[in-house]
């Protein structure tokens, strides 16, 4: 049977790959994925084939996949971070079912939840919710919906997508959504460009991330009414005695 892997790449440099997807992508012909991210790993890879779509031809970049593999290729689809947290790991099995000679495997990889909260310090040590700020695939209705009832709920908060060139105010939208229901002083942080060039880390107030400016390479995280800042960390109490 055909196989088309999909891998996650974590942030996307090779030390933040995990060994197994170094050997799906070492045993696949082909690599297919978005432009930046077959970007990311192309060049420790020589020799492979590489086919690429731009941002919002999912499905096309899923076909294209699907179909190099049904030609008897091992074939990897790559996506940065983890491929099924909002990666191509679902709509690669929705649509291998028009595959039946393919089989799909995802890897599982470092998503930008886990990477920026170890750059940022410990800010998940306790229950957490991540929530996604593109309406592109949800509306903008849901998003705040879910963001009313996690801040509700004292969960600290993961925010992905938090701004683009047509949403450049989401941000500050969410955060008055949450301002609703937790302090203006809540810890929060942001962090940019993980695992790449250009990695930075910013921590302030809820008050202040409202009005800070974030692009699409940042993750924002919102702490809970416990989380503090410990050294210089971002860093959310599990709860244990100490002295």
């Amino acid at each position: 049977m055909s196989k088309l892997y999909v891998v996650g790449i974590g942030p996307g440099k090779m030390e933040g790959m995990t060994c197994e997807a170094v050997r799906a992508l070492e045993e696949s012909d082909v690599i297919v994925g978005y432009t930046v991210y077959v970007d990311l790993v192309k060049e420790h890879f020589p020799g492979k084939a590489f086919l690429t779509t731009p941002m919002r031809r999912e499905v096309e970049r899923v076909e294209l996949a699907l179909s190099e593999a049904a030609k008897g290729k091992t074939v990897a689809m790559v996506c940065s971070g983890d491929p099924g947290v909002y990666g191509m790991s679902g709509l690669c099995e929705e649509l291998a079912a028009n595959y039946p000679g393919v089989a799909v495997e995802t890897i599982p990889g470092v998503s930008a939840v886990l990477s920026g909260a170890a750059i940022l310090g410990a800010p998940l040590m306790h229950d957490f919710a991540v929530i996604s700020l593109s309406d592109l695939m949800t509306p903008w209705a849901v998003i705040e919906k879910r963001l009313r009832a996690a801040a509700a709920a004292d969960f600290v908060l993961c925010l992905y997508n938090p701004s683009s060139h047509k949403r450049k105010d989401y941000l500050a939208r969410a955060c008055d959504v949450v301002l609703m229901s937790a302090s203006p002083d809540t810890v929060c942080g942001v962090a940019q460009n993980i695992g790449r060039d250009g990695e930075n880390t910013r921590i302030m107030t809820l008050k202040e991330l409202r009005d800070t400016p974030v692009d699409m390479f940042s993750t924002v995280f919102i702490g809970n009414s416990q989380t503090k800042v410990v050294g210089g960390k971002m860093v959310t109490p599990r709860g244990y005695d100490h002295d």
